[in-house]
């Protein structure tokens, strides 16, 4: 059932940010599995910048309705499924990022297209989906589908990051959660970093990601005790998450990544990562304690 609104959105839900590209369109069918498994509606939420209602009252209508068909074609997307979620929509006026960063504070999680129809520009790529990922009150998804990507034989990887950070066990927990909902295995993966004197050739790069990844598993092993059900496998590696994925893109379909962590996040969402992921399935999830 499709539920029209124009007032305050119910407490709970799963929001996505539809544009009327193909991108939200995965953006909205990615929420719908998040929805499910929330047991909370499907919020579809289109923004019409105010400004052209002040200055071209005849651009703002059009928009409006552009927006209107935006939102129908992601409802019949939802709907084909078959799956039994409540859909809520709501044509909001307002600045895209704003009104996501608004709806982003009673909702479970905030979902986009890395690329989107309107903020696409030469310069910008994922623009939008970055500073909605650098405001918002919830955990925000950043949903890539290349209709021409290639797609592994098996579920996509779940890749996170464990650090010696505050922040890492929320990651975990939130890796763990999209793992068993997707059927899909876990990496996690911890990095680090060295000076080129401290290392001499393949063979010490080989002994000192062995001591680390034995680090890793020795901190680990209490928290993968409770979860024995799911594949999950530890990688050391010196390097960033960036260039894991670079090596292993095509077998990833989600990195989880702190929002705290200000770097790892710009890269993901910025220029280098859109370099790094592009024609993939990667998605990225911004998680931070406070979204929990």
């Amino acid at each position: 059932m499709v539920e029209a609104m124009r007032q305050q959105p119910a407490p709970r839900s799963v929001v996505v940010g539809v544009d009327g590209s193909k991108a939200a369109i995965h953006a909205a069918l990615w929420g719908l599995d998040e929805a499910l498994s929330r047991d909370v509606p499907l919020r579809l939420l289109y923004a019409v910048d105010p400004g052209d209602a002040a200055q071209e009252p005849q651009r703002a209508a059009h928009k409006l309705a552009v927006g209107e068909t935006a939102t129908r074609e992601a409802v019949t997307a939802i709907e084909a499924t078959g799956k039994p979620v409540k859909i809520e929509v709501e044509i909001d006026q307002d600045r895209p990022v704003s009104a996501l960063v608004r709806a982003s504070r009673p909702a479970a999680m905030i979902c986009v297209g890395a690329i989107g129809f309107h903020h696409f520009q030469p310069g910008r790529v994922g623009s939008t989906a970055a500073a909605v990922a650098a405001s918002a009150h919830c955990p925000v998804g950043i949903i890539r589908a290349h209709e021409s990507g290639h797609r592994p034989h098996h579920p996509g990887w779940i890749v996170v990051e464990a650090d010696n950070s505050p922040n890492t066990g929320v990651l975990l927990e939130a890796a763990v959660d999209e793992a068993r909902m997707r059927g899909a295995p876990l990496r996690i993966v911890t990095c680090w970093q060295s000076r080129v004197s401290d290392i001499r050739g393949s063979h010490g790069v080989a002994d000192a990601n062995r001591r680390v990844q034995a680090q890793l598993d020795r901190r680990l092993s209490r928290w993968t005790h409770h979860h024995p059900g799911l594949d999950v496998q530890s990688v050391a590696l010196r390097g960033s998450v960036i260039d894991y994925l670079a090596d292993n893109v095509h077998s990833v379909q989600l990195v989880v990544v702190g929002a705290r962590d200000h770097r790892t996040v710009a890269e993901l969402v910025g220029p280098s990562g859109s370099a790094t992921l592009r024609h993939t399935n990667c998605s990225v999830l911004v998680v931070d304690q406070q979204h929990l």
